[in-house]
């Protein structure tokens, strides 16, 4: 039997050792082959090397499937193993050890243990010419449960395993064309805050597979580091600045999660201090260093215009009214000490982030999926918005694009409404959006921080991107939603 879908291969063969069909209980045991194929503008080695970095399989897993990288040994060579585990009700681990690995050409994972029965997953990279390749998935499995399996997963899994190699392949492409306009660039040394979060995650993930070296500032030892760990304690003003000689470029993206619950006094002085805090300590330090950085990014927020109606706002504007705004403007001159030695500082003014891995949107979902989202309050609002992985294509802009300077709007081309947003999303998910939050809701259910950000209204025009003719790999909301979600429709 064979299916396909879209650019995948599914068929049904023969489980077989070495090539040869074996039986259990004389009864023919099936395998299930997966494969998808990919042209890509870089040629085969650059491909393979993007494979073998620290931070590819970060890249390569799908925000909807909610897994966690919990060891690591080696990268991709013969013996080298990974464990993840499925986040969830059952927590499985699955554990994969590498095999076959031949230079620029593939390499193999095969399942140790985990939820099928068997697993080898053939990565191939095949050259089409000096500036072209074929990437090939080939994944040969078998389900659980006998002849079971197939009847009652196998359709399931395969419509998992075909969004899940379409978003991989998708971040693939994309990732390759951001490094490649950079390869006659040297390798940098970049210095990363916030590391563990929803956007330094995937930053730090980005920037290593483009061959950067990634040193991250944290205040506590992670369990599994990625990257080398440099500790400070920006609350109490701790930072050895001796080890912050020599990088190339810092990207500050510490600060306290505003969503992380209903505010109050102490909230909202743990959001602004947590940002205004570590910035000057960050600052302050670099610019006393004797080899400081070229650039430090240093985040700020879409919070800084306020609630501005219909007024459209680029990075010209005045900043509003508010805490949200009084703490982006403290916050972006916290950094004054690094500008006034001479480090070009790019604030980039960041919109809500779409990703179902976290943030606004992975809250939003539930409901929505559920057919009982709507339009929050009037609906008439405008909701700036950023997909993750623009976000981070952008900041790797302003690293290697010396033109940046200052504030940068970072939101879509086209600011939807609420109502338009919601009605997006639910057109994504095939779900009706027909029931409305009042306003009066929300603000019983989250207090300021409902008017700060559900009900407030900023028409962000992002001029500075649209003047260096930054590219969008997710422009409009349907795309950035469907690629985050899983729900593509090629």
């Amino acid at each position: 039997m064979v299916l396909r879908a879209n650019d995948c291969l599914f068929t049904s063969v023969p489980n077989t050792t070495d090539g040869f069909p074996y039986h259990f209980s004389n009864d023919l045991q099936l395998m299930t082959i997966f494969e998808k194929k990919s042209r890509i503008s870089v040629c085969a080695q650059s491909a393979f090397d993007w494979h073998s970095r620290t931070g590819a399989i970060q890249r390569l897993i799908p925000p909807w499937e909610h897994v966690e990288i919990v060891d690591k040994k080696g990268t991709i060579q013969d013996g080298d193993q990974l464990t993840l585990r499925m986040k969830g009700l059952l927590g499985q681990d699955w554990i994969a050890i590498h095999q076959n690995f031949r230079q620029g050409e593939q390499f193999e994972d095969r399942q140790e243990s985990g939820p099928f029965k068997s697993w080898v997953h053939t990565h191939r990279f095949e050259p089409v010419n000096d500036h072209h390749c074929e990437i090939i998935d080939h994944i040969q499995y078998e389900l659980p449960a006998g002849p079971v399996g197939p009847l009652v997963g196998g359709g399931y899994v395969a419509s998992k395993l075909e969004s899940m190699f379409h978003y991989r392949h998708q971040v693939l492409k994309c990732d390759l064309l951001r490094h490649q306009q950079y390869l006659h660039k040297p390798r940098m040394r970049i210095l990363v805050t916030g590391a563990s979060g929803l956007v330094g995650t995937q930053m730090c993930a980005f920037l290593s597979t483009g061959g950067h070296e990634i040193s991250v500032l944290t205040r506590k030892p992670s369990k599994l580091p990625f990257y080398k760990e440099i500790l400070w304690d920006p609350a109490h003003g701790i930072l050895d600045a001796a080890l912050l000689e020599g990088f190339d470029a810092v990207v500050h993206l510490a600060g306290e999660n505003i969503a992380g619950q209903r505010w109050n006094d102490e909230f909202k002085e743990r959001i602004k201090s947590s940002r205004v805090k570590s910035t000057m300590l960050l600052s302050q330090t670099l610019a006393k260093l004797d080899r400081p950085p070229e650039v430090l990014i240093s985040a700020s927020a879409t919070g800084f215009y306020g609630d501005r109606g219909d007024e459209v706002l680029t990075e010209n504007s005045t900043p509003g009214r508010g805490f949200l705004a009084d703490t982006c403007v403290a916050w972006e001159k916290s950094a004054d000490a690094a500008r006034d030695r001479g480090i070009r500082v790019v604030h980039p003014r960041i919109s809500m982030v779409l990703s179902s891995a976290g943030g606004g949107l992975s809250k939003m979902m539930t409901p929505f999926q559920l057919g009982t989202g709507g339009a929050i309050g009037s609906g008439n609002q405008f909701w700036a918005w950023i997909s993750l992985d623009d976000l981070v294509y952008a900041i790797h802009e302003m690293i290697q694009n010396h033109r940046f300077t200052g504030p940068i709007n970072i939101a879509s081309p086209v600011p939807p409404t609420n109502r338009e947003f919601t009605h997006t999303l639910g057109g994504v998910l095939s779900r009706p959006t027909i029931v409305p939050a009042p306003a009066f809701a929300v603000k019983m259910m989250f207090g300021e921080m409902a008017d700060a950000l559900l009900l407030a209204s900023a028409r962000i025009v992002p001029q500075e991107l649209v003047n260096e003719k930054f590219h969008y790999s997710y422009p409009d909301l349907k795309s950035a939603l469907s690629h985050t979600m899983g729900y593509h429709t090629e």
